[in-house]
């Protein structure tokens, strides 16, 4: 018998938790067992989540930063690919959380849902509220001055500081490229084995996500057993969608601008590379073949698609950083916190350098989450809302993804020269 697909099993999971929990309702004892016996296991794997979020970090940022071999490389097309991955990054973000204060998902929920989260999670909120609160009224440079950590074990150990870490990993990752690369090969081969290692990680952690989903879901059902908490995580996933289809939107305003390419033009070229990165949720799988699209069917020269692809699949994450942008607000509103314009800001920046440390495999996003909600002051445990519908989200943000990817080495492409003339790339095919 075929062994059911991670992202079916989690599916399963979701609904056998919900089912499970229903049944136990009718029991006096049930939500009780529930609490003691099931909801443990929901936050281990939250926990495990936790755990490799700083060593994900730190592994993925300094081998990402180090494989540019040369501060060279980033001098006329290098800077020009991450001024263009940054600003579409920067660009999801703001149109994830346009969507999601504009259609306000959370507020969906009512106030005595509302009231059974909060009681439920009350210490957590309560802290995150006291943190905003110490936040608002700090001065207006103190944001640059927590950027910079007086000790990084201490930044590590705390999930809250994590812009710390991921400053002193864009650092080190540097610096590591300016010292004589004899002198640096031990230092490089030693952080690509811990980022293959920390990818194994969530590789097994994410064999448990049936089992934490399952776990997660039956004790939200017991705790809060209110249709409208399901009503509003129906328009949280709608809205993670909604953005995800304007940014493809947006993709192909800028390719029909800066390269006069039509869009019928960019996505029949990118069709087949969408369809793998929706099945595999993973923009590294999938590079091999973007990169053989990107060159062939939209007439990227070799060279760009061999530099700024590899490049796009390991901080490009514009997909993923719009859906940890409305995430977050989602959250938020579920627990009644007013997000402060400061505190979404901060979601901009952190979403923004989440997603460049942000591994190209499965699960990942949610392990950047944590990282964006520890660091606005929203309360983690909120992850149970949104758990359940992550991984088909996964996979289409994983399609966003790939397509930014395309876009930049387009745009790239254009800008040095280096895009086929449409009748001559035409002339190749037919070839």
């Amino acid at each position: 018998m075929k062994k059911l697909a991670l992202h079916w099993q989690i599916i399963l999971g979701m609904v056998l938790g919900v089912a499970f929990a229903l049944l136990m309702t009718y029991f006096s004892w049930g939500p009780k067992f529930i609490g003691d016996w099931i909801k443990p296991f929901g936050t281990i794997f939250i926990n495990a989540l936790k755990l490799i979020a700083v060593p994900l970090i730190l592994g993925s940022l300094i081998k990402g930063i180090s494989d540019l071999k040369d501060i060279s490389q980033l001098s006329k097309m290098g800077a020009r690919t991450i001024a263009l991955y940054v600003g579409t990054t920067v660009i999801a973000v703001c149109l994830g959380l346009g969507v999601v204060n504009l259609v306000k998902p959370g507020n969906a929920i009512s106030e005595e849902t509302r009231t059974d989260l909060v009681e439920s999670y009350g210490g957590v909120v309560n802290a995150a509220q006291e943190g905003a609160r110490q936040q608002q009224e700090a001065g207006p440079l103190q944001a640059l001055v927590d950027l910079v950590p007086e000790n990084i074990i201490g930044a590590a150990g705390d999930n809250g500081n994590m812009l710390q870490v991921i400053f002193f990993a864009i650092f080190f990752g540097v610096c590591l490229i300016l010292i004589p690369e004899k002198q640096g090969e031990v230092v490089k081969k030693f952080f690509d084995g811990f980022n293959d290692v920390i990818l194994k990680m969530i590789d097994i952690i994410m064999i448990t996500a049936p089992y934490g989903v399952f776990a997660l879901l039956a004790a939200l059902v017991v705790e809060s057993p209110s249709a409208d908490l399901f009503a509003a995580l129906a328009m949280y996933a709608l809205c993670v969608l909604l953005g995800m289809f304007l940014m493809i939107c947006f993709y192909n305003l800028l390719v029909w601008v800066f390269t006069k390419r039509k869009p019928s033009f960019f996505m029949k070229g990118m069709s087949s590379v969408q369809l793998l990165a929706f099945s595999t949720s993973s923009s590294a799988a999938t590079l091999p073949v973007t990169m053989d699209r990107v060159e062939k069917k939209l007439g990227v020269s070799e060279d760009v698609t061999s530099f700024v692809l590899p490049i796009g699949a390991t901080i490009n994450m514009d997909g993923t950083s719009l859906y940890q942008a409305v995430a977050a607000v989602f959250i938020a509103q579920a627990f009644g916190m007013d997000l402060s314009f400061g505190t979404q800001m901060g979601i901009v920046a952190t979403a923004t350098l989440a997603s460049i440390g942000s591994a190209a495999v499965p699960g990942a996003g949610m392990v950047m989450l944590v990282i964006v909600l520890a660091q606005a002051g929203i309360p983690e445990a909120g992850l149970a809302l949104i758990f359940a519908v992550d991984r088909p989200l996964d996979m289409c943000r994983t399609t966003v993804n790939v397509t930014g990817d395309a876009t930049v080495s387009m745009l790239v492409a254009k800008s040095i020269g280096k895009l086929k003339d449409i009748d001559l790339l035409k002339k190749e095919l037919r070839d």
